[in-house]
């Protein structure tokens, strides 16, 4: 999925990260870490104690005016007006046709500013959209993901390590919440948001300064087992927490619903916005293909792009696979047929010059204790 990369764009933090050891490769047009020690001891890691994650590839928009709110509500699936201030949801930006553009985090930092969270590879295409249909509007789209920084402490302990850093009540910062305080002194946005499927916290600071944090969450972490995490295990993390990545489940051949998404398209909120036809249109005459969970009975690992057939007819094809840590056997996603996606039907996924068996199961497949208060 990713392949080294010399001419990629680096990181803030490209230094540290060689530094430590990194393998380094060209992931969304930037050089990122695919992992220091190994993907396995990181993913651990992350499940028992914690583990802290370059994030500054990813795009941070601001969009800012008294229309900010119904632009945004114009521009995405989902209805921003409704959110609370100091509050976040998932949501996702379609082409007229239904397809995903991209899936982002929309924050809501003040009663007329919003944060649009983007993935690295489409941050500069969501710009754009952006820009084109909040054209006409009293806002202002300010992208700075070249001035910004983000790193993300994920885990069990992500909290504790984190808390005697910033001057923020971290128990008091709910799930999807995002609060403006310091972080070893530097201003920053702290939200309680992840890709891992465990607890944490994402911290956005001026790049210049991004460093500094990193280096401190580093230190304040070691001593309670936290590790520096690469793409490599948030992939497997991700990918248990049955979270979609862009590019694999999600793309512009892909309609929200399709996804098992459809909770991130409001078709009951008032006025258009781009895709809704289309939507509608989906929404109604059902999927053509259904994202599913597959525990592999067999041996050998789904990879993404291997075939999901049901006896001699072609059904779907792996968008996602890995050998889980947690679980200690092979697990994939995979698009197949409407007719083939209720949990328990058994399938079989071509690996290599075999046929594996496979159980359709629910997601997320691995899903962490209770979260107790930061």
């Amino acid at each position: 999925m990713v392949q080294e990369d010399d001419a990629s764009r680096a990181t803030p933090l490209a230094d540290r990260h060689q530094a430590l050891g990194a393998r380094m490769v060209e992931f969304g047009g930037w050089l990122m870490p695919l992992q220091y020690a190994g993907i396995i001891e990181e993913h651990r890691a992350v499940r028992t104690t914690a583990g802290l994650f370059d994030l500054s590839h990813m795009g941070e928009l601001f969009v800012e005016g008294s229309e900010a709110a119904s632009g945004l509500g114009y521009a995405l699936t989902t209805e921003p007006a409704g959110l609370k201030v100091g509050r976040a949801h998932y949501s996702m930006i379609c082409l007229p046709d239904g397809g995903i553009l991209d899936d982002l985090i929309v924050y809501r930092l003040g009663e007329e500013r919003f944060m649009v969270v983007a993935n690295a590879s489409n941050a500069s295409i969501v710009s754009d959209a952006l820009a084109e249909r909040l054209s006409g509007r009293t806002v202002v789209l300010d992208d700075r993901s070249l001035v910004t920084g983000m790193v993300a402490i994920q885990g069990p302990l992500a909290a504790a390590i984190l808390a005697p850093l910033t001057d923020v009540a971290l128990a008091d910062v709910p799930y999807y919440g995002i609060v403006q305080g310091n972080v070893v002194g530097v201003p920053a946005l702290l939200a309680r948001t992840g890709y891992t499927g465990e607890d944490g916290f994402e911290v956005i600071v001026d790049v210049a300064e991004i460093g500094r944090v990193w280096d401190a969450i580093l230190e304040a972490g070691r001593p309670l087992g936290a590790v520096p995490v690469g793409l490599g295990a948030r992939d497997t993390l991700r990918l248990e927490a049955g979270m979609p990545l862009y590019g694999n489940e999600l793309g512009p051949d892909t309609t929200p619903f399709e996804a098992g998404l459809g909770r991130v398209v409001k078709l009951a909120k008032v006025g258009d916005f781009v895709g809704r036809a289309a939507l509608e249109k989906a929404a109604t005459d059902g999927p053509r293909k259904v994202l599913v969970g597959l525990a592999v009975r067999g041996r050998g690992i789904a990879r993404h792009g291997y075939e999901v057939f049901s006896g001699d007819r072609r059904i779907g094809v792996v968008t996602s696979g890995t050998q889980s840590p947690s679980l200690g056997q092979p697990i994939a996603m995979a698009y197949v047929a409407p007719s083939e996606a209720q949990p328990g039907t058994m399938v079989d996924v071509g690996i290599r010059d075999q046929r594996v068996p496979a159980e359709v199961v629910s997601m997320p497949f691995y899903r962490r204790p209770a979260v107790l208060p930061g």
